[in-house]
């Protein structure tokens, strides 16, 4: 193990260089026993070739290794029977794998990334929370990057259902960006999720990591789903891996006028699968999956089936807090001062509601004093 870590620490040995390295001598071991004139005919930069005749990071790979273990995590190395097999079978997957959390459960399970904008609508937010729940709640884990918006809002969605998601990061195990998102991280850890990096401990969230992190995201799991992306978004990065991974890529379709529409939109367009609920997500996982997962159509007295669902109001609520929820959408927020017209309810009676609906976690408190439902 020592070898596989010491040569993800090497300068200038990034996925492709290792995975060069790797086909021509077999495995880490044997790249630090090769010759110089070897590493020399693969074109190997002269600085990594001198730190592997070297040995320079041998010792650091120990150390890292015991700081890993002290932090409650591990790492996974290519030939490891624990690495996660669909991220073996990408064109160039990470040779190490730091991991924490319930990993093994997580790998287990058929994955499905969810993804998209970090500057979201409040109708993108909603709609990767209802899916990532949704998919959670029946047995999927719910993979994305730990990005603000979408990201953190699939992350939230999954640990409401139940279930469990992996967030891949784009700096070491020890740190967490954005820093705001570190309770979230605690949280998904206590609910059964993971943590998962191939970069060592201590790396900062620089520009570059996160390309490499996104290949992970997509290699991790069997489909993508991308709510909400621009013209320029890292997520369709994301569906073009995908693509090359032969892995399934979906989308939810956005309003046409809206920047971060533009990507999904055109990806449904170039024969991305159109999601709308998370029945259409397991529809294209493996036919396996999908039948364990999905209920049995129900066939109406005209033959069709109607997939469509009713509107489940929340139970235990006050009249006053029933009338101030209908009034509210998933989709667009609403200012209180439309509330206070519509209800017809004094200040006081509708800020009490509101204060109610927010405790149930009924609702989101928007800034500017907009309210949505959750969904």
């Amino acid at each position: 193990m020592i070898d596989w870590i010491s040569l993800n620490m090497t300068p200038g040995i990034g996925p492709r260089a290792a995975t060069k390295l790797l086909e021509s001598f077999g495995s880490a071991g044997n790249v630090f026993h090769a010759r110089r004139t070897q590493l020399e005919s693969l074109r190997i930069r002269p600085e990594s070739i001198e730190s592997i005749i070297k040995r320079e990071f041998h010792e650091k790979a120990e150390a890292e290794l015991a700081d890993v273990k002290t932090l409650g995590g591990d790492i996974l190395v290519l030939d490891d029977g624990s690495y996660p097999a669909l991220l073996r079978e990408i064109a160039d997957p990470p040779i190490t794998l730091y991991v924490k959390g319930d990993w093994q459960a997580c790998f287990d399970l058929p994955c499905v990334a969810v993804i998209g904008s970090r500057m979201c609508s409040t109708y993108g937010e909603n709609a990767s929370e209802m899916i990532a729940r949704d998919l959670a709640s029946r047995g999927i884990c719910i993979v994305s990057g730990l990005a603000r918006g979408i990201d953190t809002a699939a992350h939230r969605g999954a640990i409401r259902g139940g279930g469990r998601t992996i967030a891949v990061l784009g700096t070491g195990i020890d740190g967490v960006y954005p820093k705001e998102n570190a309770r979230l991280v605690a949280e998904i850890l206590k609910s059964g999720g993971a943590v998962v990096s191939q970069f060592p401990l201590g790396t900062p969230p620089l520009k570059d990591n996160f390309p490499y992190r996104n290949r992970i995201i997509s290699g991790l799991c069997l489909g993508i789903v991308i709510v909400e992306a621009s013209e320029r978004s890292g997520s369709l990065i994301t569906a073009r891996l995908a693509m090359e991974q032969n892995r399934e890529v979906m989308a939810v379709p956005g309003n046409i006028t809206s920047r971060n529409s533009f990507g999904t939109n055109y990806l449904i367009k170039s024969g991305a699968k159109l999601v709308q609920q998370w029945q259409d997500v397991v529809a294209e996982l493996p036919s396996e999956i999908a039948a364990e997962i999905l209920p049995p159509k129900i066939e109406k007295a005209n033959g069709r089936n109607d997939s469509r669902q009713e509107e489940v109001v929340p139970i235990d609520l006050s009249d006053t807090e029933r009338k101030v929820w209908s009034l509210l959408s998933a989709d667009e927020p609403v200012h209180i001062d439309n509330l206070l017209e519509t209800s017809t309810l004094s200040f006081g009676d509708l800020n009490t509601a509101l204060v109610g609906l927010d405790i149930r976690d009924l609702i989101r408190v928007l800034p500017g004093k907009n309210y949505a439902r959750r969904i």
